[in-house]
């Protein structure tokens, strides 16, 4: 693990180390950890690189320091771009930077003697992995040092648009695919508008959650990008509508059953188009049901339909992955549904049968049931939902009680939400807001769920849009139930 501290800090974090490493833990510490002769700079940047967790010491001295903010910076990079357990120690009251805002901190600042101690064999147990007692309930003091901070409400933009995402490598087609949007009247905003004194993520999020439509640039660039991932992901949690233009290579394994504009050719959207962008801008602006072509064709007519990115099994397990250590949950979850679809051949598709889930392999169940429970201390998972659906019928439970035991509704009889954003919203308490990846919710994984077993639901909000989503969905959920009865999972 790395340790991030200002140079007048320097003796309170070799009390921390010095804590730490009574634990059993190999903190880096510069005071220690380069021997004469190595060049600092360059055993700091290894350490980086190397961490799986990091603890920045955040203070007025840090906030002084350019190494320090430096070191911050990295560590939060690190934590969105790799799964890093990235840790917020707060000393000297001082306020938390905006990127901490999203992490569950510890502040020190009045901490000395047992209390010390005592907060700094938590942040031991947390890097080793150790789960804590489930009978020790938190001291007043320790409540007051762990709450999570208060969120930035995400408040409309002063006019919705149609958001251009796009990877860098893309950024001169997507920049005149904006530039013909705009002339052709319509509202257009990308990451280009960003200026000067913007809250980055906050925007992107905000412009996201109310966007008109999220039009997505789809190259073997954007497929491997972790930003527009995100952004679309963000994009299906709200329920916004898509356009993704294929530009080059494949359709993108989160936009399979969408349809597509085909720009393989260089070329932007023609007039016809244009009128279909704005009649959906009508649709959206008075709220009525938006209309886009069914998903079927894909392209225009005459070439046979173009194939679907396949991600191999590692690579999507290892996304799971970043997203469940991320505390992305809805991510995670959107991700899982798409992961077992595919496994059957039925991404474009978007729901199963049992039949079909037959095809699902039984080890891919299990590897995405592992990185669900070692995420959530076993709380979700394919096996946690396993240990609780009622049993008894042959072909076992209806849709409506297998629901209601997961805590997709609390009666069997009540619907369940039908937005997927306030549909995830049950997976939590309601008294601690906050998340990044499940809106105005806070961390399953730092606060007990509500509903042991929530995830994986298996919705797919960008096939809601239609009649019989319910049905696919249930179809979906009973079908996968179906297979792991044959898994039969240990709890």
């Amino acid at each position: 693990m790395f340790l991030s501290y200002a140079a007048d800090d320097a003796d309170w974090a070799r009390l921390l180390a010095e804590q730490l490493a009574g634990h059993g833990l190999s903190p880096f510490h510069d005071q220690w950890s380069i021997e004469p002769g190595d060049v600092v700079l360059h055993q700091q940047e290894r350490a980086l690189r190397a961490a799986a967790h990091g603890i920045a010491v955040i203070s007025p001295a840090s906030m002084r320091d350019a190494r320090a903010m430096d070191e911050y910076a990295v560590l939060a990079t690190e934590a969105a771009a790799r799964g890093l357990r990235f840790i917020p120690v707060l000393l000297g009251h001082v306020p938390h930077p905006p990127f901490a805002a999203h992490r569950t901190w510890r502040d020190f600042s009045d901490a000395t003697g047992h209390e010390f101690t005592a907060m700094a064999a938590e942040l031991a147990d947390v890097i080793a992995g150790r789960p804590r007692p489930a009978d020790a309930p938190p001291s007043p003091d320790n409540l007051r040092a762990t709450h999570l901070s208060p969120p930035r409400p995400v408040t409309p933009p002063r006019q919705p648009a149609f958001v251009v995402c796009h990877a860098p490598e893309d950024a001169g087609y997507g920049r005149r695919l904006a530039a013909h949007l705009r002339a052709a009247g319509l509202p257009v905003w990308s990451t280009d508008d960003l200026r000067p004194g913007d809250g980055h993520f906050w925007t992107i999020r905000q412009q996201l959650r109310y966007a008109v439509a999220v039009v997505v640039v789809m190259t073997p660039h954007s497929q491997d990008s972790d930003d527009v991932t995100r952004m679309i992901l963000e994009g299906q949690v709200h329920g916004r509508p898509f356009v993704p233009v294929l530009l080059r290579g494949e359709v993108n394994f989160h936009l399979a059953a969408t349809w597509h504009l085909d720009a393989r050719d260089g070329s932007l959207p023609d007039p016809a188009r244009l009128d279909l962008l704005r009649q959906l801008h009508d649709d959206v602006r008075h709220d009525r049901p938006v209309r886009l072509p069914d998903p079927a064709p894909h392209t225009r007519p005459g070439p046979a339909r173009v194939p679907v990115v396949a991600l191999t099994r590692p690579a999507a397990l290892e996304q799971l992955r970043v997203h469940l250590a991320g505390q992305e949950y809805a991510h995670a979850d959107l991700l899982t549904t798409r992961i077992v679809l595919e496994s059957a051949g039925r991404l474009a598709e978007g729901w199963l049968r049992e039949r079909q889930a037959a095809e699902v392999p039984l080890d891919l169940l299990a590897g995405v049931d592992a990185l669900w429970a070692a995420a959530t201390d076993g709380l979700q998972g394919f096996g946690s939902q396993v240990t609780r659906v009622p049993g008894g019928a042959r072909r076992g439970p209806r849709f409506p009680d297998l629901a209601a035991a997961l805590g997709w509704r609390d009666t069997p009889e009540q619907p369940s939400p039908r937005l997927y954003r306030d549909f995830v919203r049950r997976s939590v308490p309601d008294t601690v807001p906050g998340i990044p990846g499940v809106p105005d919710v806070p961390d399953i994984l730092e606060s007990p769920a509500r509903h042991p077993g929530f995830f994986p639901t298996l919705r797919d909000p960008g096939h809601e849009n239609t009649h019989d989503w319910y049905d696919r969905w249930s179809s979906t959920v009973l079908a996968v139930h179906s297979r792991l009865r044959v898994w039969r999972p240990t709890a």
